[in-house]
């Protein structure tokens, strides 16, 4: 039985958030559409493609930034036609840095766009979580 398109989508942020979890950065990036957007509350400016957000990532990662893990919960998809769906869920996510181990809880919407029948995210909007 084929997979309805939202469950489509639970796959796509479900491969992008493990290989976030992961570290593996070609995965986490090959995720991304090259025209993705994205606004991150601990960013001073919003990123206007992949490649400002891998300039960025690899900034961190000269002072020591490493993902440790990430888990998704809560997660919820709503379809906007056949080629479009807005995920959204909360992150917990441990981080090492300069200051050391990190915590973090967050809230994230992923739009995701099905381009020649592959789900790219074309744009990530996280905020902190006050539940956190």
């Amino acid at each position: 039985m084929a997979l309805d398109r939202s469950d489509e989508v639970l796959n796509a942020a479900a491969v992008l958030v493990a290989a976030f979890a992961r570290h593996d950065v070609k995965a986490y990036f090959g995720a991304f559409a090259p025209d993705a957007t994205f606004v991150f509350y601990n960013n001073d400016r919003i990123l206007n493609s992949r490649a400002e957000y891998e300039q960025l990532w690899a900034a961190w990662e000269a002072d020591g930034f490493q993902v440790l893990g990430c888990t998704s919960l809560e997660g919820v998809v709503q379809m906007l036609g056949d080629d479009v769906g807005v995920f959204h869920h909360r992150v917990r996510t441990t981080l090492a840095g300069e200051g050391g181990r990190v915590e973090t809880g967050e809230r994230e919407t992923i739009v995701f766009q099905r381009r020649n029948g592959v789900w790219y995210c074309v744009h990530e909007h996280l905020s902190a979580d006050p539940s956190f």
